[in-house]
């Protein structure tokens, strides 16, 4: 197969979270409210349950803010703190910091020089933009599509096919790359080979 051009799944793949276990934990004790390490993880991943099938919800400014402040309610309600999600939501945000994982910028890199175009397609609320521009990431893609611009999260079709159709390119001609079942399903359901992360060997065997 000619590949033509490359889709990669954002969390997990490209980037990673910052353990927000401190920030969030330091958060709280600013409203009064002592918790452990291992209680401010569990209310965060009882956030991450509420937030993983409503990123596509998060589709402009208005439905983000709207989604941010459930995030921060759920997390809330986790942790038994009685504090206003309206409050808190901005600290919540701040306290979620993303880093690149380890070799994935120059991945993207060594494929872009060999001329293959390059897309993001995750299921992540329209903020990933932002995330990526703050990582220098953003300058290395031609295309960004989250679930919440395509009106699905994967492993729907319909991240895929806006991404491609942005790029010019048969799915037959494209490879997507990602570290979860959904994107192996999706992938390989629209007509596209799937590589598992890490994007790093991932693009050594799309090259080779």
């Amino acid at each position: 197969m000619d590949v033509e051009a490359v889709t990669i799944d954002a969390y997990g793949t490209l980037v990673a979270l910052h353990d927000p276990v401190p920030p969030l934990r330091a958060a709280l004790r600013a409203h009064g409210v002592e918790r452990s390490d291992d209680e401010v993880a569990r209310a965060f991943a009882a956030e991450v349950e509420f937030y993983v099938p409503r990123s596509h919800e998060g589709r402009d400014e208005e439905t983000l803010a709207r989604l941010r402040r459930g995030c921060a309610r759920t997390f809330l309600e986790a942790a038994g703190a009685a504090i206003d999600p309206d409050s808190f939501v901005g600290e919540f945000v701040a306290a979620l910091r993303f880093r690149a994982l380890p070799g994935a910028a120059e991945a993207c890199r060594r494929l872009a020089e060999r001329g293959l175009r390059l897309a993001v397609v995750s299921n992540w609320d329209v903020g990933l933009h932002e995330h990526l521009a703050r990582l220098e990431l953003a300058p290395l893609l031609d295309v960004v599509v989250t679930s919440a611009e395509a009106g699905a999260p994967k492993p729907e079709p319909s991240v895929w096919t806006l991404a491609l159709g942005r790029l010019g390119v048969e799915p037959g001609r494209a490879v997507h790359v990602g570290d979860s079942e959904a994107d192996a399903e999706g992938a390989r359901a629209v007509g596209m080979r799937f590589e598992p992360a890490p994007l790093a060997t991932a693009a050594a065997r799309i090259l080779a």
